[in-house]
């Protein structure tokens, strides 16, 4: 048992800190490790949870995350089984779950465990242009100013332009420049779950303190509050507390403000009081310039002519931009090639095919990926975490994201419910596994040319 403890207690760190305090407390803190048991094909953590409710939501929302951050530590799979134990005393919410005031850990600062921001997402990082330029400049404003500039800010644009990176490149500004404000980032899938689960839970006063004891509240993909009357009235009185007394609010969507249906009046009134502002897609320079931003973070030194080839092909979407560098640099580095136009083309072929008509979808992608590892789409999208079925569901994802102008949230929908972080560290995995295996590059290159032809 004092393996398993040492496992469970760095796995437990790990997880805090990832994981906004709330939730942590709520249920992940009663969690204690029962004992392990090994067969011949699989090492089982058994782990003790207070309550069957707790267990619930530890399988639909948390349960990956905590396998694989076991794995990572482990440096092996391991499974994970939920046993209810009644004598361990469920969390009650209180006073631990007031946000802390802010620490400083080596040269960076960092709030409580509520901020989720990603560090590669700064105003330096991100090219602005005539296309987003308004958006930039607006964003930088609120940094600078919080809850002085434009109250609301409200930022829209098709999927891949840029928005989810100005969200995060406002709060890490915030985070750096003002450290004792704090900052709230969060989707609005997020949001809503969080409030679902208030309501299950009756512990709405947990949810209100959460999102509305901030300095800044960040919220992405607020179109996916149409339809959803009693979360609109939820998030009408969060709005209301933060913005009567100064605090900022910044909001992101696919659309304007007018064009979400099933919106309510009162909302659609206040988002457009203050700044709304646009994002279109990038012109041909404007893509180059993404390229090369792009290649310098990835240590790359790739050709203009590669660059111009990529953008001119490659028209609407940044994160395709980003993919198809990925897929050039990949092969170059697996052949050990020197980068050039022929190898681009060669690499690129199915993006400047005449041939290409049709729309690529999920499904269309979950199906070719199943059939091409030999799982189903059932099993792509089940809780499984055996080896094989993990790399194709991983691989599966990244294609979603590459393919399609999906977000996180809703990749992870599509795999079951999962939590979008899941996502992101799939995504990230196979871009770097493409980088250092040959056999994930071709597997990805064939079911890419696979989907595109519809083989």
């Amino acid at each position: 048992m004092e393996d398993t403890n040492g496992l469970w207690t760095r796995c437990a760190a790990l997880l805090r800190e990832q994981l906004p305090e709330s939730a942590w407390q709520m249920w992940l803190a009663g969690i204690e490790p029962v004992t392990v048991r090994t067969t011949d094909t699989s090492v089982v953590l058994v782990l003790g949870v207070p309550n069957q409710a707790v267990r619930d939501r530890l399988e639909t929302r948390y349960l990956s995350r905590i396998r694989e951050t076991l794995a990572m530590l482990a440096g092996h799979d391991i499974e994970v089984e939920l046993k209810v134990r009644p004598d361990v005393p469920v969390p009650v919410p209180g006073p631990q779950l007031q946000p802390a005031e802010p620490t400083v850990t080596g040269s960076s600062t960092t709030e409580d465990a509520t901020v989720i921001l990603d560090s590669r997402f700064t105003f330096d990082s991100f090219v602005a242009a005539s296309s987003n330029r308004l958006a930039y400049a607006a964003a930088q404003a609120v940094a600078e100013n919080p809850g002085r500039a434009y109250n609301p800010l409200y930022i829209y644009g098709d999927s891949g332009l840029g928005k989810t990176h100005l969200l995060h490149a406002i709060g890490n500004y915030v985070r750096e420049n003002f450290p004792h404000r704090k900052v709230r980032y969060v989707t609005t899938e997020t949001f809503m779950n969080d409030y679902v689960e208030s309501l299950r839970l009756a512990t709405q006063m947990v949810f209100k303190r959460h999102y509305r004891d901030c300095d800044m509240l960040l919220i992405d993909d607020i179109q996916f509050m149409q339809g959803r009357s009693g979360l609109q009235e939820e998030f009408f009185h969060t709005y209301n507390d933060l913005h009567g007394t100064g605090r900022q609010i910044v909001l992101t969507s696919d659309r304007a403000p007018t064009s979400i249906e099933t919106l309510q009046d009162r909302l659609r009134s206040r988002f457009l009081s203050g700044l709304i502002t646009e994002i279109d897609p990038p012109d041909l320079e404007t893509r180059v310039a993404i390229l090369r931003s792009k290649a310098a973070a990835h240590g790359m030194d790739v050709p203009n002519e590669i660059l111009d080839f990529i953008a001119t092909h490659v028209t609407n979407n940044i994160r395709e931009l980003e993919g198809a560098l990925i897929r050039v640099s990949a092969f170059a580095s697996l052949n050990q090639q020197p980068f050039s136009l022929a190898l681009a083309e060669k690499v690129l072929a199915d993006m400047v095919s005449a041939s290409e008509t049709r729309q690529i979808t999920p499904q269309a992608i979950l199906e070719t990926t199943a059939a091409y590892y030999g799982f189903t789409v059932d099993a792509l999208c089940g809780p499984s975490r055996t080896r094989p079925l993990v790399t194709a569901r991983q691989v599966a994802m990244y294609l979603v994201r590459d393919l399609t102008e999906h977000s996180y949230p809703t990749i992870a929908r599509i795999f079951g419910g999962r939590d979008h972080t899941t996502v992101i560290h799939a995504v990230d995995k196979i871009t770097k596994q493409m980088m250092e295996r040959r056999q994930i590059y071709d597997q990805v290159t064939d079911l890419i040319y696979k989907i595109k032809s519809n083989q």
